[in-house]
């Protein structure tokens, strides 16, 4: 195992999956950056965690903050997770604008810090977990680009991981893709996916058990940011981890 992580910072740390694993962060010891737009709701974040928690208020697809807040703090670990809810809707009930929602805020800002961390660059032994999804592997025709949006992400991590090693930079990447949950934005997805296949909810739920849930996600994200052996991309559900091969 590596050494116990002292600084991280999350992006999307606000709610869902972020606030969890920001939550696990600190219980774990860490100092915690915590990115997202909303001042409100990382405040609420702060009086909860406590002061190790450090609320970074503003867009995780702006270049300059990610180039910004990496060169001030030099964490030791990223977790790329700032995502959008995807527009709902079968292909042809999509415009143009709702099918790219989640490549311009989920792919972008994976593309953002992980771009920094290569330039910046992280200290080797750093490690960056970048957020894709189960839909990378399967589809989600209910969600536009969602699931080219999450398996660009995929991409991102690889790409990374190959330019870390050619430069003998020493960081880490690793791709999480968790499965559809009923929880966050998740549930919404759920119930359309249970009408699609003519199903009540309750049906379809117990479709996805053992259910994945935020704080699994975060189990998740501590145990491969903390094992230097970790294989680079895992699927992750209400089982556990299960190492991907390409």
């Amino acid at each position: 195992m590596s050494a116990p992580l002292q600084t991280a910072l999350v992006t999307g740390a606000s709610r869902g999956f972020g606030r969890a694993i920001a939550a696990a962060l600190v219980a774990g010891g860490a100092r915690v950056l915590g990115v997202a737009r909303n001042e409100t709701e990382l405040a609420t974040v702060r009086d909860e965690l406590g002061a190790n928690f450090v609320p970074v208020v503003g867009d995780a697809t702006d270049d300059a903050l990610a180039h910004r807040i990496l060169g001030e703090y030099r964490p030791d670990l990223l977790v790329l997770n700032a995502g959008a809810a995807p527009h709902l809707g079968a292909l042809h009930e999509q415009t143009w604008e709702t099918f790219n929602t989640n490549w311009n805020v989920d792919t972008r800002q994976a593309f953002a810090w992980t771009r920094a961390a290569l330039r910046a660059p992280l200290a080797p032994g750093s490690v960056v977990v970048e957020m894709s999804s189960g839909a990378a592997l399967k589809g989600s025709p209910l969600s536009g680009g969602y699931a080219a949006a999450k398996a660009a992400i995929r991409y991102i991590s690889g790409y990374a991981a190959d330019e870390s090693a050619r430069a003998g930079l020493g960081i880490r990447f690793v791709a999480l893709l968790p499965q559809l949950t009923p929880t966050g934005i998740g549930s919404d997805g759920v119930d359309g996916y249970a009408a699609r296949a003519g199903v009540d909810r309750e049906t379809f739920v117990k479709g996805l058990e053992p259910i994945l849930t935020p704080e699994l996600v975060a189990k998740a994200v501590l145990q491969v940011a903390t094992d230097p052996d970790s294989s680079a991309e895992y699927a992750v559900s209400g089982a556990g981890l299960r190492p991907l091969d390409r």
